[in-house]
C-alpha cells in the first residue's frame, strides 16, 4: 500500500504522515527531509546554490526512485511537488491512494503565522499579506491538489482525526 499526502505547506502532511504511517506500521517519508539527506544540504540551499530547475528535476528524480522501489509507505510530498512537471502524474500512476488535505485560506494563515520562520516562502511576508499570498499560490497549485484520488476536509480536525479519516478511505 502506497498512500501519498498533499497540500498546501502547513496543511498537516508531515505530521499525518507519521501518525498514519506508526499506525500502519509501515515505513514514512517526507520526501523535502529525504532529499535533504541525499544531497546533505538544506532545501534552501539546493534553491539557492543550483536554481529551481535544478531542484524540480532532482525533486521528480527521488519521488520516482521512492514510489519505485517502496512496497508499502507513507509519503509526505512537498507543498509544490504535485505542480512540477509530470510528479503529479507519477503519483497517480504510482501510489494505491493519493489524498489532498485541504485546509482554507484562513487556516492556513492561522497555522503559517505560527511558523513563519521556519517557512523561507513565508518568513518575509507581512501578517496583513500573508491572506493574498496564500490565496493566490492556492489558486495555482489546487487544479493540481485536486487531482488526488480523494479531497479530505481537514479545516477544525486535530492530526488525529484526519488519521482516522485516512484510515476509513484505505
Amino acid at each position: 500500500m502506497k498512500v501519498v499526502l498533499l497540500g498546501y505547506m502547513a496543511s498537516g502532511k508531515s505530521t499525518v504522515g507519521r501518525l498514519l504511517a506508526r499506525q500502519l506500521g509501515v515505513e514514512f517519508i517526507d520526501l523535502d527531509e529525504y532529499i535533504e539527506e541525499h544531497q546533505k544540504k538544506s532545501i534552501k540551499n539546493i534553491f539557492s546554490e543550483k536554481g529551481e530547475i535544478f531542484f524540480r528535476k532532482l525533486e521528480h528524480q527521488i519521488l520516482s526512485e521512492v514510489l519505485d522501489k517502496e512496497e508499502s509507505i507513507v509519503l509526505s510530498t512537498g507543498g509544490g511537488t504535485p505542480c512540477y512537471g509530470n510528479n503529479m502524474e507519477t503519483i497517480l500512476k504510482e501510489s494505491d491512494l493519493s489524498i489532498y488535505l485541504n485546509l482554507s485560506i484562513p487556516s492556513l494563515v492561522e497555522r503559517l503565522s505560527k511558523e513563519k520562520e521556519e517557512r523561507p516562502l513565508v518568513k518575509n511576508i507581512g501578517e496583513e499579506e500573508l491572506p493574498e499570498f496564500i490565496g493566490k499560490h492556492l489558486f495555482e497549485r489546487r487544479p493540481y491538489y485536486l487531482q488526488a484520488k480523494h479531497n479530505l476536509d481537514c479545516n477544525g480536525i486535530d492530526a488525529e482525526t484526519v488519521v482516522e479519516k485516512i484510515k476509513e478511505l484505505l
